[in-house]
């Protein structure tokens, strides 16, 4: 490296955060490591069953605050930031009025169901995969599309005032940018190809959103961002912000942003996130690879002027927010943490399996009638083996998504790269081992998310040199190994079909 390049290593680069529940400021150095956080939750509404709203306004305001924090902790100001990245909750849409600022309705959360009669209208045109070979996506709720379109038709003057050309839309990366870089006072309104590829609207191929696809969902062109790279400067933040006129240069939506700071760059390498969801991201190189097995095709990084890169992806809608709901919902743990000391108060199971089809099930069922089940039950069972089924939960659906990469690359994994919160709980990554038959393993850095977020702000601005050099960043923290008999690995997994069964046909017109 020349010594001008050498000197593009002083400072720090920050990532931005928004997840699902809470947003998060993390700064980190040039080794890749962790110099202070800045944390905050913000509020999950539940207007009816089956919905799941945030406030825009919260979390713009919690953004602005944990970056506060994590400057303040670290003892740095906006001099000491290099380069900002962004990674998002993928799918959860905002629309807002472009000249206020103001949102004209609540996000709609990528769990959210409501939009299924939506999704039930298209389809009757074409199927569920009507529009997949254009974007890789099914017709679901899940995406970014029924979600816009749902506003659009139900609340009042949205319509007008978005044909107008009044109003944007946005994930929560576009949002944050927009308001980072000034909002209504010339704000950027942008999103990266990974988030585009996640709203049913964009062309994989062309990275250019699709009229046809925009017809039918009745949606105006002019609500849309424009869509960037995951690696470029998209602005610089507006002058009333902490990090004034400091570049805003990586967007990556949060799953592709963990791939990417898994080091997960070439064709075959993979990555498994345990999060409010699980998800399983198979990096397929620059092609687009079609799955036939339930998972879905979709935009891992494009860096700058360079070539798209695409992977597979199985999208798990519920596995850490099974352990906040028997924290919140039934009062068996009082932090999330507990639910590890919990389940090893037993020996296994005891016969009970819980199938968390809280919002239908993703990947690679695809069945939005189905809803949650804890079957096998007899008195035996008590609240430790309702704990163990729910953390060995998360590992049979990862095991059933993994089954399904594997049918569509025709090759095993040889292991598993893990990351995200879950992953700090032993007994749950040992079981995952077992039920895969295959090595776990979890890297130093667990904050991959935020990292892979940095990582694509820090090429931008060459304060890294390249993939290369990234990748020597990866180290492994601990390995687990399988040691399940195969037969008992058989009986578990058919016992965990029989539940996931169970869940089927559940909703129907006077189910809510």
């Amino acid at each position: 490296m020349s010594s001008d390049a050498t000197s593009q290593d002083t400072g720090y680069i920050l990532a931005i955060d928004q997840g699902t529940t809470s947003s998060r400021a993390i700064i980190f150095d040039h080794d890749a490591s962790i110099v202070s956080v800045g944390q905050k939750e913000h509020e999950q509404i539940f207007p009816r069953p089956g919905w799941i709203e945030h406030d825009p306004a919260e979390i713009w305001g919690n953004v602005r605050e944990v970056i506060g924090q994590a400057l303040s902790k670290a003892n740095l100001t906006r001099h000491d930031i290099r380069a900002v990245g962004i990674t998002n909750q993928r799918e959860t849409t905002v629309v807002w009025d472009k000249a206020t600022g103001e949102p004209v309705y609540n996000a709609i959360v990528w769990q959210d169901t409501r939009t299924q009669g939506i999704v039930d209208r298209l389809a009757a045109d074409g199927g569920l995969d009507r529009f997949t070979p254009v974007t890789g996506l099914p017709l679901s709720t899940y995406f970014a599309a029924t979600k816009i379109a749902w506003i659009l038709e139900n609340v009042d003057g949205v319509r007008e005032r978005g044909e107008r050309g009044e109003l944007l839309f946005g994930t929560t990366d576009t949002w944050v940018l927009w308001n980072l870089t000034g909002g209504p006072q010339g704000g950027v309104h942008a999103s990266d190809v990974t988030n585009a590829s996640r709203t049913l609207l964009l062309d994989l191929r062309t990275l250019e959103w699709d009229d046809d696809i925009l017809a039918a969902f009745d949606i105006p062109r002019s609500l849309l961002p424009e869509v960037r790279s995951s690696s470029e400067e998209y602005g610089r933040a507006a002058s009333s912000s902490l990090l004034r006129e400091t570049p805003i240069a990586g967007i990556l939506g949060d799953q592709q942003a963990a791939t990417f700071g898994q080091a997960a760059f070439a064709a075959g390498e993979a990555k498994n996130t345990y999060g409010t969801g699980n998800f399983l991201i198979i990096n397929t190189g620059t092609d687009v690879v079609a799955s036939t097995n339930g998972l879905l095709t979709t935009i891992a990084y494009k860096l700058g002027d360079g070539d798209t890169h695409y992977a597979l992806e199985g999208s798990i809608a519920v596995t850490g927010s099974l352990i906040q709901w028997l924290r919140d919902n039934l009062g068996i743990i009082s932090s999330s943490e507990e639910v590890e000391k919990l389940a090893l108060s037993v020996d296994d199971n005891g016969g009970a399996y819980f199938v968390p089809a809280f919002s239908g099930l993703f990947a690679p069922h695809w069945r939005p009638d189905a809803r949650g089940a804890l079957v096998g039950l007899t008195r035996f069972v008590n609240k430790g083996h309702i704990a163990r089924a729910a953390l060995e939960s998360i590992a049979f659906q990862t095991r059933e998504v993994l089954d399904a990469a594997t049918a569509d690359m025709g090759t095993p994994l040889e292991e598993l790269r893990v990351d995200g919160g879950a992953t700090q709980n032993d007994t749950l990554l040992q079981f995952q081992a077992d039920i895969l038959d295959l090595p776990v393993v979890r890297p130093v850095i667990g904050e991959t998310t935020a990292l892979g977020a940095a990582y694509a702000a820090g090429l931008a601005v060459g304060y890294w040199s390249g993939l290369d050099e990234l990748r020597e960043k990866w180290q492994e923290d601990r390995r687990w190994e399988p040691t399940m008999d195969a037969d008992e690995r058989g009986r578990l997994t058919r016992n965990w079909s029989k539940a996931v069964e169970r869940t089927l046909d559940w909703v129907d017109d006077d189910v809510l």
